[in-house]
């Protein structure tokens, strides 16, 4: 009477679900913004590195200056993170990650019924238990056992 507990409701658990989802994204985006700015700066310095200080001038693997591999192979790693935020991730959202959930589980539950027929063509109950099945047969009781009935 005094106490009072508060259920949560659905509204309050979606809103708290949508919520994670923006910050998760938000996260995703600065993190990519950041890789961004690092890539950026990263470039200039190995340009000036190698063009104005003169380091390792001479040395150009595939005929080409190494800086440049090192920002292309860079520029390479940036795409796939800038694939992964913008693409993927809006593909594989939560509205795909729940459907692939709920097809598991259905293959799960055929799975299982497909074993239950398997075993009660395998290993009848005999005959005295009315037309059950196994299913019908075992119970659970409030403690998750199982109860068998006895066959006098």
């Amino acid at each position: 009477m005094f106490s009072k507990k508060k259920n949560p409701s659905k509204l309050e658990t979606d809103q708290r679900e949508l919520y994670e989802i923006a910050r998760r994204r938000t996260v995703q985006k600065r993190r990519l913004f950041q890789h961004f700015v690092i890539f950026l700066v990263g470039a200039v310095l190995l340009i000036i590195l190698n063009v104005v200080i003169g380091y390792r001038q001479d040395f150009m693997p595939l005929g080409y200056d190494w800086f440049v591999l090192v920002i292309l192979i860079w520029t390479f790693f940036f795409l796939i993170h800038l694939i992964n935020v913008f693409v993927t991730d809006s593909f594989m959202g939560k509205k795909w990650e729940q459907s692939q959930l709920e097809k598991l589980v259905r293959r799960q539950k055929d799975r299982i019924a497909e074993l239950q027929k398997k075993v009660e063509m395998d290993y009848p109950l005999p005959s005295n238990n009315g037309g059950k099945t196994t299913s019908d047969v075992i119970e659970k009781n409030d403690f998750g056992t199982t109860n068998m009935p006895l066959n006098d």
